[in-house]
């Protein structure tokens, strides 16, 4: 049925319950599974005051070191539940202002072809407003989503 499945990931608790609701059904599936990270692109952040502008010191480079040592705290306990589980699992770091972009452009680039994430569930007029990534993967994916709460 499915052999690769897209986990995607923001660190956050609701995403760490998919990824342990997505590796059972990984080891039922005999699927890999390619854990997901995305980062936003470093932008100099500019403060003011007045009419004085003031840019943060962070460069680019340093700004990399910083994502790349995140990513490895988010995506490192994951590679090892699943390496407990005994399921091949691949993690993936990209550099994206866009997670729902990244997310479809990571499962068409690792050849997924499932997508299995969370969702806040959130409605009304306060989803509408949030704009939810999930909501945003649904409408944009052309491969099955499964949404988990």
């Amino acid at each position: 049925m499915y052999t690769d499945l897209l986990v995607p990931t923001d660190g956050s608790k609701l995403s760490a319950k998919a990824i342990v609701q997505a590796l059972p059904l990984a080891k039922a599936l005999k699927a890999r599974v390619v854990v997901l990270y995305a980062t936003p692109m470093y932008k100099p952040e500019e403060l003011i005051d007045g009419g004085a502008r003031f840019y943060l010191s962070t460069t680019k480079a340093e700004y990399a070191a910083m994502a790349a040592r995140e990513a490895h705290r988010v995506l490192k306990p994951a590679a090892d539940m699943a390496a407990a589980a005994e399921i091949e699992c691949k993690t993936v770091h990209v550099v994206s202002d866009s997670p729902w972009r990244a997310i479809i452009a990571a499962a068409k680039a690792q050849k997924c072809d499932a997508i299995v994430m969370a969702s806040h569930g959130r409605r009304g007029v306060s989803g509408l407003l949030l704009g939810s990534e999930t909501q945003k993967v649904l409408t944009h994916s052309t491969i099955p989503v499964l949404v988990l709460r």
